[in-house]
């Protein structure tokens, strides 16, 4: 178990998000070899026939372009959770996913809604403003990384196209603001200096005791009298006497 204070990279990091983008590409390829259009699938909002896309409509992609798209950010964000969150990354990710898919068949237009562009929305939101609220250079570098790859993303949350499902996109962004909130706690601890730990005693500050009172430097401190006592068997007096026929 890797510990709460650093970051370690881990086999299990990248190997469930290759797995992931993997399986949507194995999909696709089956789609294409059998002639099948799996796009019923997806998500219908407010059907009941509809509820199983949430759990499948992320495998499902229109074109090669749309897969694509999806894979890439796909991929990266989500090794990216599970490297800087590894204590909440199954919970963000399986929830989140079962959320976004919820929240799009509750709001979405009458319109079969495929694809995993919903995850993205969801993982660049949360790591975003998980960072930010984080106050911790780390986590705030990441979200200015997030920020730098997929801002443009955020222009998909408005209905620009009539085929995009901007509902699935706002959905997964409101849900990965949600998370970032409710898992309030950073994934490492604070590091504090010596002098802020409410054990500090400026009086034992090594630093601090070449000061004095005026703040006067002091370049070298007077020895401490030591407590040790000389033990008496260690003192040796020699007496050497001279006589005059020496002189």
């Amino acid at each position: 178990m890797h510990s709460k204070t650093s970051f370690q990279f881990s086999y299990d990091v990248i190997f469930f998000p290759i797995l992931l983008v993997i399986s949507i590409w194995v999909v696709f390829w089956m789609e294409t070899r059998l002639g099948v259009r799996l796009t019923k699938w997806g998500i219908y909002p407010l059907e009941v026939s509809g509820l199983k896309g949430i759990l499948v409509g992320p495998f499902v992609h229109g074109s090669l372009k749309h897969l694509f798209n999806n894979s890439i950010p796909l991929l990266v964000l989500t090794a990216a959770l599970f490297y800087f969150y590894r204590n909440i990354r199954w919970q963000v990710f399986l929830y989140g996913w079962i959320l976004t898919g919820l929240l799009t068949w509750f709001i979405a237009r009458p319109a079969w809604h495929i694809g995993a562009s919903g995850i993205v929305y969801l993982l660049a939101s949360f790591l975003f403003f998980k960072g930010v609220f984080s106050k911790q250079f780390q986590l705030v570098a990441l979200s200015l990384i997030v920020v730098f790859l997929y801002g443009s993303l955020l222009w998909y949350l408005f209905p620009i196209d009539p085929k995009i499902s901007w509902e699935g996109h706002a959905s997964g962004f409101a849900v990965g603001f949600f998370f970032s909130l409710i898992f309030r706690k950073n994934p490492i601890e604070q590091t504090k200096f010596e002098w802020e730990k409410d054990t500090y005693k400026e009086a034992d500050d090594p630093f601090l005791q070449h000061f004095d009172e005026d703040g006067n430097f002091i370049e070298s401190l007077p020895e401490e009298p030591s407590d040790e006592k000389i033990p008496q068997d260690s003192i040796k007096i020699h007496y050497h006497f001279r006589t005059t026929e020496e002189e």
